[in-house]
């Protein structure tokens, strides 16, 4: 499992033309599976984002989590994440999760970080998506299971 966190002033999904889902201050989340990914890397990833250290204290060191801060998520499903890229010029997706699974398993994630009071929005698996950002920082951190 994948995810890769941006620390943002605001973000959006639309679908169709219509918001789907909007946040102010928080984090941005694209979340990818792949194959034998389930119940336990969620746990584990949902602590991770929950728990990141990386909004600024008083003293403007990255000290605060999300629930410090009073931040949101939107949450975004990307299977792109496990892109193969070595071979030629078109990337192979072969290691994204099923579809069927991976929808499941995305529900479970979001529904993991609610748990904590945390406001997620998200996007619609499978759907074209459209997503705007106001990166902070910037602040990236890709969290992948497969190292941890």
């Amino acid at each position: 499992m994948r995810v890769l966190l941006q620390r943002v002033k605001q973000a959006s999904v639309e679908i169709d033309g219509n918001v789907n889902g909007e946040i102010g201050q928080g984090l941005l989340l694209l979340v990818g599976f792949t194959e034998n990914d389930g119940d336990k890397e969620i746990e584990y990833l949902a602590r991770k984002v929950l728990n990141a250290r990386i909004f600024s204290d008083a003293d403007d060191k990255m000290n605060l989590n999300l629930q410090q801060v009073s931040g949101s998520i939107l949450s975004i499903s990307q299977f792109t994440l496990y892109a193969q890229t070595r071979k030629g010029n078109r990337p192979s997706f072969t290691r994204a999760q099923n579809p069927d699974i991976a929808s499941k398993n995305y529900d479970k994630f979001n529904e993991k970080l609610r748990e904590s009071g945390v406001q997620v929005e998200t996007g619609i698996f499978g759907a074209d998506m459209q997503v705007s950002l106001v990166n902070d920082g910037p602040v990236t951190i890709m969290y992948d299971t497969d190292e941890e």
